[in-house]
């Protein structure tokens, strides 16, 4: 038995929504005309109560186009030090947008809005312009953690008392929906932009979506075809998102299940010096410093246990739907005969 808890981004097409995916209609997007593409991209819109969206390969993508619209040459983005747009996307903010990046130290990579307040740039020739302030909900490397909505508002109105554009980065945005009982339309309601997933905790091969108003998805449009990401008949990758979006939201609350038993096993553990608190589908746990975790890592792919390590004693699990209870058993398993 293989159980990858590497990255929610390793799951597979369900049966039914490969079943989707071959009956989808489609056409040239690029012109505007696959009626699977123009669906999806007016149910996200609907779903969070924004006026637009649009369909790209990836959260990466999706990411880029924002901060590439929202700012100019020489400007600022205001993120956290952990944020994905600043350790994973390839240093785009400066290859893509001319832009730098101020740095903040938050909480699991969840900043607060007197944190970006105190960040602002000054009215100074000498200083980059701030324009842009990009959250990530839930925060990858912060252990899957969630804001609480009311931090994201007083963000939000910091953002519109200087006059910056507000982003959030939702690769797993539906994770902290169900984890906090919350409802798309007041994210739509909040930020200027989102940057949704398809590919992660709601299983489609490929995809994500960035939202925004008419006047910025229509400038994002362009700005997508300038990165390469104009598709043609990509019809059967939209299918896969709705079918995602209808189908694989509520059931993401059974991840976080899983990923409270891994927690669990994990705590028992004498090598595991601390976990990170686990709110949804990620659990970072760090080693003490002894312990050789890349050899433990070794022993259990043996048993088929794949996950990821982060650093010399931190490592990660992630939970999705093509993991199963019979797994969860397997990797306690695992766990005993290991170690």
């Amino acid at each position: 038995m293989i159980v990858d808890f590497r990255s929610d981004t390793v799951t597979k097409p369900t049966q039914a929504m490969l079943e989707a995916m071959h009956r989808a209609p489609v056409g040239d997007d690029v012109f505007g005309e696959d009626p699977s593409i123009n669906a999806l991209e007016e149910h996200a819109a609907r779903l969070f109560g924004m006026e637009k969206s649009l369909f790209c390969p990836s959260g990466t993508m999706t990411n880029q186009i924002a901060i590439k619209c929202h700012t100019h040459p020489g400007d600022e983005v205001i993120c956290d030090e952990l944020s994905h747009v600043y350790q994973y996307e390839g240093g785009g903010i400066a290859s893509n947008s001319g832009a730098s990046v101020k740095l903040l130290q938050g909480d699991r990579g969840r900043i607060t809005a007197d944190l970006v307040e105190q960040n602002i740039q000054p009215d100074d020739v000498h200083r980059p312009v701030s324009s842009l302030v990009v959250v990530e909900n839930t925060s990858n490397r912060g252990g899957g953690s969630c804001y609480d909505f009311s931090a994201l508002q007083e963000i939000g109105k910091v953002c519109k008392e200087k006059n910056l554009a507000f982003h959030i980065d939702g690769a797993r945005l539906f994770n902290a929906l169900v984890a906090k009982k919350e409802s798309p339309l007041q994210y739509g309601k909040l930020f200027d932009s989102i940057s949704i997933c398809l590919s992660k905790g709601l299983g489609a091969p490929v995809g994500s979506l960035l939202l925004g108003n008419q006047v910025f998805i229509k400038k994002a449009r362009r700005v997508r075809k300038v990165f390469g990401g104009g598709m043609r008949q990509a019809g059967s990758l939209a299918a896969a998102g709705l079918f995602a979006l209808d189908n694989h939201v509520e059931r993401l609350q059974t991840d976080h299940d899983h990923a409270t038993q891994l927690n669990a096993m994990l705590t028992t553990l004498p090598f595991v010096k601390e976990i990170l608190p686990v709110e949804t589908n990620i659990i970072i746990a760090e080693c003490n410093s002894d312990f050789d975790l890349l050899g433990w890592q070794s022993r259990m792919k043996e048993n088929g246990i794949l996950f990821y390590v982060i650093s010399k004693h931190k490592f990660r699990l992630v939970t999705h739907l093509d993991i199963t209870p019979a797994m969860i058993t397997h990797f306690e398993k695992s766990l005993k005969s290991t170690y």
